[in-house]
C-alpha cells in the first residue's frame, strides 16, 4: 500500500490563525488523502529576527482591529465557538509549546494542541502559567503535573529550540504554515485548503 503524502502544519499557541487551522485540519486531510505532521513552535524567536517586538496584530493597529473581526466571522462560519480575546495577547505559549514537543510522537499531542487552543480562544483563558497548563493535560486524563516536568527538562528545551532553526532554515517566518513533501510552503489558514491540493498532487496551471 503506498505510502500517503504528509503535510506537515507549523503552528504557535499564541497564533489566532492557527488556531482555525487546529481546528479543521484534521478533516480536510482525511478527506484530501493526506497524513498531517504537527509541527509546535515558537514564532518570537523568529519575529525577533524580523525586528519586532510583539505580534504584527499589536504593532500595526488597523490590522490587529481587522484580524480580531475576521476571526470573529471565521469562527462563525466554521461552527467554532464565539472568540473571547485573551488578555493579554499574544499569550506567552513557552510552557504550552514545550508540552507539545514533549508529545510530539504521542497520541495526545493533538487532542491536547485542540485544548489550549480552546481554552484560549474561546474560553479567553490564559495559557501563559505552567500552571494553566498542567490543568488542560488534567482534563485529558493525563498527568499533568509530570508531564509539564518532563516537558522542562533541557533535553527538550534543546528540542524546542532545533525546531525553531529548522523552521527558520526552511523559509517559515509566521503561523500556520503549512510544508508538503516536496518543500512547497503555504501560509496562512485561508491557504490550507491549497496546501492539502498540492500535497496531494493537484498542480495548478502547470506548476511544477
Amino acid at each position: 500500500m503506498a505510502r500517503r503524502p504528509t503535510l506537515e502544519f507549523w503552528y504557535e499557541f499564541a497564533s489566532t490563525y492557527s488556531y482555525l487551522a487546529a481546528m479543521r485540519v484534521e478533516a480536510l486531510a482525511e478527506a484530501a488523502g493526506v497524513a498531517v505532521r504537527w509541527r509546535p513552535f515558537l514564532l518570537g524567536p523568529i519575529f525577533a529576527a524580523q525586528g519586532w517586538t510583539s505580534s504584527p496584530f499589536n504593532l500595526f493597529p488597523a490590522k490587529g482591529r481587522n484580524m480580531w473581526r475576521d476571526l470573529e466571522r471565521e469562527a462563525a462560519r466554521l461552527g467554532l465557538p464565539p472568540i473571547t480575546r485573551p488578555d493579554p495577547f499574544p499569550q506567552n505559549s513557552l510552557s504550552a509549546t514545550r508540552v507539545a514537543v514533549h508529545g510530539a510522537e504521542q497520541d495526545w499531542l493533538v487532542p491536547f494542541s485542540k485544548a489550549v487552543y480552546a481554552s484560549e480562544f474561546a474560553e479567553g483563558r490564559s495559557i501563559a502559567e505552567p500552571a494553566a497548563v498542567v490543568a488542560i493535560l488534567d482534563r485529558l486524563g493525563l498527568d499533568g503535573t509530570q508531564t509539564v516536568k518532563s516537558a522542562s527538562a533541557e533535553a527538550n528545551k534543546t528540542r524546542l529550540r532545533v525546531a525553531g532553526e529548522e523552521a527558520r532554515s526552511r523559509g517559515i517566518y509566521g503561523a500556520p504554515t503549512f510544508l508538503t513533501d516536496d518543500g512547497e510552503l503555504f501560509w496562512g489558514n485561508d491557504r490550507l485548503e491549497q496546501a492539502l491540493a498540492w500535497a496531494a498532487g493537484e498542480r495548478p496551471g502547470g506548476l511544477r
